[in-house]
């Protein structure tokens, strides 16, 4: 998800963006993406900011969607009503335990 996620800063107008070491969780074990937007008070600015933040937070929200958070998938689910260019693959719940169960099974 860092590497999707810095593409889609920079082509959406970040000024700059990186990947780097994911820091706290121990050296080597994650990526992380990170980016810096310039706001000049120019009205370029200000629509890279709109666009670039609009794709930075989804994309955040939609990972927790996918992770099960349920307010998540709420919040998403009312992004994607109001932009309709948005879409996002939403995670299907398993409601039968035993087949959850028998698929993590060795």
């Amino acid at each position: 998800m860092a590497v999707q996620n810095v593409i889609g800063d920079s082509f959406r107008g970040a000024t700059w963006v990186s990947l780097h070491n994911g820091g706290g969780v121990g050296w080597g074990e994650v990526v992380n993406g990170g980016f810096g937007l310039v706001l000049d008070g120019s009205q370029d600015a200000e629509e890279r900011a709109k666009s670039m933040l609009g794709w930075d937070v989804s994309n955040g929200v939609a990972r927790r969607c996918w992770s099960g958070n349920e307010h998540a998938r709420e919040t998403i689910v009312r992004t994607m009503q109001s932009d309709p260019r948005l879409k996002v693959t939403l995670p299907h719940k398993v409601s039968d335990g035993d087949m959850l169960a028998a698929a993590f099974i060795v």
